[in-house]
């Protein structure tokens, strides 16, 4: 039998749970949250659809209860307030995690970690801080992000985006970098496969396609106020390349040659991250992961400063 457990039961937490119990990609599947009703509900609300999709089993519970889980993914925290710094988030949410991770420790040390609380990559670093094996600790980082640029890719030139080779690197945020210079589609780059289709293809239509992705989470907030499919399946997909031991190549957040936890390719495999790469870059390319490290690490910085962060 193999156990998930799902830390946190709001729209990421429960999304990530329904995704995982309609694929089947585990037999057991726990929710756990400081509301234990609303965890109830959730695993009652789940299990009822996984009953029809794959008959996974779904259930509520406790810490005490994660014991035994192969994946632990943790989707807690709380929402910015208005008005609130970023810093204070941080803060906010590195003061639950003092409290979620050394509970995962105790009850369940050999499990695999994976973050999906945002700001995802320095949650990742917060978790990876309170935990004596770092190197099970692992962020979604940019695995959906990746997944919009690869969509949208896919709407230009009409292909299945599941057939289209393109990253996004770096944080999850705002200095996300979209690696253009391994974009390929059959081999070849976006540009000279769209002209075999007839299509033009310029600086401003790469400009755009980095605008949409970058603004894909602020243009479903302002009509649903959240995003949690996209991440629910993008969850789903790590837990099952752990699980499966694919050793698929996501670009998920760990520790990097920055010193700080930013997305990367990363083999993922029944380890967490078994293997780190870094792509051959432009010149371009390098500078703005340079920059998106540098924007991580002012973040980190504040939390050490705030004494949230140990190192």
């Amino acid at each position: 039998m193999t156990k998930v457990s799902v830390i946190g039961t709001g729209f990421v937490g429960a999304s990530s749970a329904f995704a995982l119990a309609l694929q089947g990609i585990c037999s057991d599947l726990l929710l756990v949250d400081a509301n234990r009703d609303r965890a109830k509900a959730e695993a009652a609300d789940i299990s009822h659809g996984a009953a029809v999709a794959s008959g996974v089993r779904v259930h509520s519970g406790d810490y005490v209860d994660i014991k035994g889980s192969a994946v632990i993914v943790i989707a807690a925290g709380v929402n910015q307030k208005p008005g609130e710094s970023r810093l204070a988030l941080l803060t906010r949410n590195a003061e639950i995690f003092k409290s979620i991770v050394p509970q995962i420790v105790t009850m369940a040390p050999e499990a695999v970690v994976i973050v999906a609380t945002n700001p995802v990559d320095i949650m990742t670093d917060v978790t990876r801080t309170l935990h004596p094996q770092p190197q099970r600790v692992l962020g979604t980082g940019t695995v959906l992000d990746t997944a919009r640029f690869r969509d949208l890719l896919g709407r230009e030139s009409g292909v299945s985006p599941r057939y289209i080779h393109a990253n996004v690197l770096g944080e999850h945020g705002d200095s996300s970098v979209l690696c253009w210079a391994h974009a390929q589609i059959a081999g070849l780059s976006v540009k000279d496969y769209l002209a075999t289709i007839n299509k033009d293809w310029t600086a401003a239509d790469a400009k755009r396609i980095e605008e949409k992705v970058r603004g894909a989470a602020g243009t479903i907030i302002a009509g649903k106020q959240a995003t949690y499919y996209g991440i629910g399946a993008a969850v789903a997909k790590i837990v099952e390349a752990v699980l499966k031991d694919s050793r698929a190549v996501m670009t998920v957040s760990g520790i990097s040659e920055f010193g700080l936890s930013l997305a990367l390719p990363n083999v993922v495999g029944k380890e967490g991250i078994m293997h780190s790469l870094m792509p051959a870059l432009s010149e371009a390319e390098r500078r703005q992961l340079q920059h998106s490290a540098d924007i991580l690490r002012q973040s980190q910085q504040g939390l050490i400063e705030n004494g949230k962060l140990l190192v």
